[in-house]
């Protein structure tokens, strides 16, 4: 349900910024945003939806930095074989599920397009707040570029994803493919700059695209204010990466002291996907996956809470992401739980929040509690001091979800 203007009242605010929690809060909302916060008693029109919060805390809605809505499924061969309006119809429980597990805006590391995009920000889906890559920029060979050996037809799909990857080469190939992305109305472009795990033919610790490849899609994407995001393990595909411009890396397992560095210099974010190599870990084998490709999995499963110590020592930004795909997107809230080795509770609240939104250039907009802010709000139940184990259940743990002034759920005891 929604209403022009809606009050709760006596929450404890979680402030996304400085990452504490805040007495006694009234939020005020009109429309789509909000239009005040204040600890102070106020006197709102009786007109107005109150909602009594009862002293629980209230969130901003959650960004996943890592999604991918279109990979409905993990089989690369499959997906490949359906229409895209297929996979675009099988999206729609993923996206409201992403909803209702309390993320309110997703930024999609490729396979989402504008169609879907236009779709729940007019209400034909329900989901969260859509950013998108389109479709990933890889070399011949590269992680995108899913043929077996010996084979010539792309008849693969992107790394898995639903929808095919393009692969480029040369600096003309690169700026007219990053051209496309943005013609194609993307809101940041997504760059394979080194080796992955699911990809049958590149080496993890590789490095992809030559680093004038990789400046020359960076100075497309900026010259159309955009930015890149590039997926990236080793060290020096994270070195070349970032010196060319690149503003996050995605996974960044093989992050050491000399990278982390760099990424710091460079003013560069990591979006870390803990989860996805857990499930993975756990299913790889029954999905049928090479013993190369389970081999680089724990590679990179080994390393993941160390590339987290190493950037939050070096103080690089870290983002919350996820990276998972098919039926083991239900998953998603167990990144909590997973980076915990290496972060505080509200540490990573804030990499779902303030500092995801700051990634995606989206500060003012989504990820804080604040006025003019989207009304994106989330209570929940128990304290995320202690732990986020409300994130964890969250049919029990949320109580209200809210994205844009439209109440999703809401399991308070009424209003006031």
């Amino acid at each position: 349900m929604s209403q022009s203007r809606i009050v709760i009242r006596n929450a404890l605010l979680f402030d996304s910024a400085s990452a504490e929690l805040l007495p006694r809060t009234t939020v005020v909302i009109e429309g789509e945003r909000i239009v005040e916060v204040t600890q102070r008693p106020l006197q709102v029109s009786e007109a107005a939806q109150h909602i009594d919060a009862g002293g629980r805390v209230l969130l901003p809605g959650l960004i996943d930095a890592h999604v991918h809505v279109m990979a409905v499924s993990h089989d690369v061969l499959q997906l490949s074989a359906r229409p895209p309006s297929l996979i675009t119809a099988q999206s729609k429980p993923v996206l409201e599920a992403l909803l209702m597990r309390g993320y309110t805006s997703v930024r999609d590391a490729g396979g989402a397009d504008f169609g879907l995009q236009e779709a729940v920000a007019s209400g034909l889906f329900i989901g969260p707040r859509l950013f998108i890559a389109g479709q990933p920029l890889s070399q011949t060979g590269g992680h995108a570029d899913a043929r077996p050996k010996g084979t010539r037809e792309m008849f693969c799909t992107c790394a898995g994803l639903g929808l095919p990857g393009l692969i480029a080469d040369g600096d003309a190939e690169v700026r007219r493919a990053a051209r496309e992305q943005v013609r194609n109305g993307v809101n940041q472009i997504k760059v394979m700059a080194g080796g992955g795990v699911a990809s049958p033919t590149d080496p993890i610790d590789g490095t992809q695209y030559s680093i004038a490849e990789l400046a020359a899609i960076c100075e497309e994407a900026e010259a159309a204010n955009l930015y890149v995001m590039a997926h990236a393990y080793s060290p020096r595909s994270i070195i070349r990466a970032v010196q060319a411009g690149v503003r996050s890396i995605e996974h960044g397992n093989l992050l050491d002291e000399t990278s982390a560095r760099e990424m710091k210099r460079q003013g560069a974010y990591l979006v870390p996907t803990l989860a996805t190599y857990e499930a993975l870990g756990e299913e790889g084998a029954r999905l049928g996956w090479s013993a190369e490709m389970l081999a680089k999995l724990e590679r990179v499963k080994a390393r993941g809470i160390e590339a987290i110590q190493l950037a939050k020592a070096e103080g690089i930004p870290i983002a919350f992401g996820t990276d998972l795909l098919g039926h083991m997107q239900p998953r998603q809230n167990r990144e909590f739980a997973l980076r915990a080795a290496a972060m505080g509770p509200l540490e990573i609240l804030q990499s779902a929040t303030s500092t995801a939104a700051e990634l995606m250039r989206q500060q003012g907009q989504i990820g804080r509690i604040q006025a003019g802010a989207y009304a994106d709000l989330l209570l929940v139940e128990g304290d995320p001091r202690r732990d986020l184990a409300m994130l964890a259940e969250p049919e029990q743990g949320l109580a209200l979800i809210m994205k844009a002034g439209h109440i999703y759920k809401n399991r308070t005891s009424g209003t006031i």
